[in-house]
């Protein structure tokens, strides 16, 4: 792949990236709220809904910055700012695997478990993004 190629297609996935947390943001804060209190884990002592409406404005914020954030350092730091996002949220998936919660037409174990896969692809995805390709 030629260099101006690479520049392209990284800034391509970090705005895609952007886009896709905005827009599952605002699912959180409206069309898709109960939907995703199913990956709430029934164990954590905080009320679900406030967890679904904090996380979507965490989304919302980090798709936002993702999509203004051009310049380094700021936007290798946002990466890993987002992949650590995905870290943390990891634990709901897990929580809907193992409680077999269905939500997202995610209704099988075996859907539930594929599910949990791509996680690590979000993280990669974020780093790999926004990664400084001048160092």
């Amino acid at each position: 792949m030629s260099q101006p190629t690479k520049p392209v297609l990284q800034a391509i996935g970090q705005a895609s990236l952007g886009a896709v947390l905005l827009s599952t943001g605002v699912g959180h804060l409206t069309t898709k709220r109960q939907e995703f209190r199913a990956q709430v884990p029934s164990w954590l002592p905080v009320d679900v809904d406030k967890v679904v409406v904090v996380s979507g404005l965490a989304e919302v914020a980090l798709g936002s910055a993702l999509l203004a954030t051009w310049r380094q350092p700021a936007r290798r730091l946002l990466g890993r700012a987002v992949a650590g996002f995905f870290v943390g949220v990891f634990p709901g998936n897990i929580a809907q695997f193992v409680e077999r919660r269905n939500g997202f037409g995610l209704d099988t174990d075996r859907k539930r478990a594929l599910r949990l896969l791509g996680q690590p692809a979000l993280v990669a995805w974020a780093l790999a993004a926004t990664r400084d390709r001048s160092r």
